[in-house]
């Protein structure tokens, strides 16, 4: 699945998650939830745009936490990295977290994973990388006047950085060994992470958050203060430790 480029789109309302509401998103998301609906199975859905709502069915109910476009700024910029990121929880936690999937709706790309089964793109396994330099940090700072200095000296310590937008992406392309690690300073709402953050550790990798407090307790919701957290998700445990003692030396 691709979809054409978007730009110049005016917003409509804000979603339920807080952010200004494109076309694209409303389409993205009725187009998840169309699929959705079709399944007959009883499912509890945290969406970005449309909040949360139940859909009737069969079977155990289940969390699913969709981010329909995650990179909007960057789709109706006309910037071609943007993405849609849809994990299904067992439960209300990260924790009950048993599938994950995110799409590179520019490139067609799909990566998924399966608890206790691993990670893929396009169906292929993936793994993070084994190197222990940090090499590419990717980065996201949603208020950079606030967010950029609380990770300057992780930025320093690293050959290479990128702050590319979307946060699904960026996990997905950690998995895939594309990259050393991702730091998001915010708190990010749980379903911009979700399925990147069952994507990394199937593929081999570390994800707390910049303290080094583990995530799998925090709640799937659809404000910061409900499952927001800072995020530091590395490819290997070496990476981790020296991220972590970069970010908290002196505190």
């Amino acid at each position: 699945m691709r979809l054409s480029r978007p730009k110049g789109q005016a917003p409509m309302e804000r979603g339920a998650g807080g952010d200004r509401t494109f076309p694209i998103d409303k389409l993205a998301e009725d187009t998840i939830l169309e699929g959705l609906r079709g399944l007959g199975e009883r499912l509890h859905i945290i969406s970005e745009e449309a909040g949360a709502l139940d859909i009737e069915g069969t079977g155990e109910a289940r969390t699913v936490a969709i981010d329909p476009i995650d990179g909007s700024k960057n789709a109706v910029s006309g910037i071609p990295f943007w993405g849609a990121s849809i994990a299904v929880s067992t439960s209300d936690e990260l924790g009950g977290l048993e599938l994950g999937y995110v799409i590179n709706l520019v490139t067609g790309e799909e990566f998924w994973a399966e608890k206790g089964r691993g990670a893929f793109q396009n169906g292929v396994p993936i793994h993070c990388m084994k190197d222990a330099i940090i090499g590419l940090c990717a980065f996201e700072a949603r208020t950079p006047s606030i967010h950029l200095k609380e990770i300057l000296p992780l930025l320093g310590a690293a050959r290479r950085t990128r702050c590319l937008g979307s946060i699904a992406l960026d996990l997905a392309y950690l998995a895939s060994g594309a990259s050393s690690l991702f730091v998001s300073p915010g708190a990010s709402r749980s379903f911009d992470y979700a399925a990147g953050y069952l994507l990394v550790k199937e593929a081999g990798g570390i994800f707390t958050d910049m303290e080094g407090r583990e995530l799998d307790g925090q709640k799937i919701g659809l404000s910061a203060s409900r499952g927001g957290a800072s995020l530091l998700a590395s490819a290997n445990m070496d990476i981790h430790r020296a991220a972590l003692h970069i970010l908290n030396d002196g505190k």
